[in-house]
């Protein structure tokens, strides 16, 4: 099954190009008429693209052909171009509990609240959600790529730190967890 989905929103002429070729494609082609379209549930974290003639209310992953004519080689290298950039934007999101995480621009975010952070703590945060429950010597070696036998508190102090910035934006004043086996995100 092809994971990147073409839908033609009533454009007709198009879907039947487009399928004559289909085989040759990297992607599978969907058709869709107002009505269809009204009726079908699509999966936002798909890798999929609409092309219409026209604006659509409310969807996202659009591509409106209204400057025409185009050469079928720039439109099948558009085509491609939306479907890589779609696919970049989903990876760079991580949700974190009721949280997301945009890896870009290093944000974090809750509802319209969001929150800058540092390399270094988008790394802590991703390390500790991977692993569940992460010690004080497998940070400093993973993330601060330090000796594990070295004594110091760069680990604590980012983490508090953290914790601090959470609880002034958010209000969660437990968002990193300390449990006896380590530090976890709830």
């Amino acid at each position: 099954m092809n994971s990147r989905i073409l839908i033609i929103y009533e454009y007709q002429i198009l879907y039947q190009v487009l399928n004559e070729i289909s085989e040759i494609l990297n992607f599978e082609i969907i058709q869709f008429n107002e009505k269809d379209f009204k009726e079908f549930i699509y999966d936002q974290k798909n890798n999929y693209l609409i092309i219409s003639e026209k604006k659509i209310e409310g969807v996202k992953n659009c591509l409106i052909l209204d400057n025409l004519p185009i050469k079928f080689e720039k439109l099948i290298e558009i085509i491609n171009i939306k479907f890589l950039k779609n696919k970049f934007l989903d990876q760079s999101y991580i949700e974190i509990g009721e949280y997301n995480l945009d890896l870009n621009s290093r944000k974090i975010s809750l509802g319209n609240k969001s929150l800058n952070l540092t390399e270094r703590e988008t790394n802590l945060i991703i390390f500790i959600k991977d692993k569940k429950n992460v010690t004080i010597k497998e940070l400093q070696k993973k993330v601060w790529d330090y000796s594990p036998d070295l004594d110091t508190h760069t680990v604590e102090t980012h983490i508090y730190r953290l914790r601090k910035k959470m609880k002034e934006t958010f209000g969660n004043e437990s968002f990193i967890l300390n449990t006896s086996n380590g530090y976890s995100i709830d």
